[in-house]
C-alpha cells in the first residue's frame, strides 16, 4: 500500500490550505539562502594569522621542560 498519485497531491493540497503559499515559498527561500550561505563557507579559504616564531620556540620549550619534570617525579 504505496502512495499513489492521487495521496501526493491531497497531501499537497492539505500543506497548502495549512501554512498558505506565502509561507511556503518564504521558507524555500530561507533554505536556499542557508545553502547558498553553506556553499560560500565551504569555498572560502581562511586567512591564516602570522605565527609569531617567539610563540613557537616558547611553546616548544615548555614541552621540553615538562617532560622533564614528568620524567625525573
Amino acid at each position: 500500500m504505496g502512495l499513489s498519485a492521487t495521496h501526493l497531491l491531497l497531501l499537497l493540497v492539505v500543506v497548502v490550505l495549512l501554512f498558505g503559499r506565502n509561507k511556503i515559498s518564504d521558507l524555500m527561500g530561507d533554505v536556499a539562502k542557508g545553502i547558498k550561505s553553506f556553499k560560500k563557507g565551504l569555498s572560502e579559504d581562511e586567512p591564516t594569522a602570522p605565527v609569531d616564531p617567539k610563540v613557537i620556540d616558547n611553546s616548544a620549550a615548555a614541552q621540553a621542560a615538562e617532560r622533564d619534570r614528568s620524567k625525573a617525579g
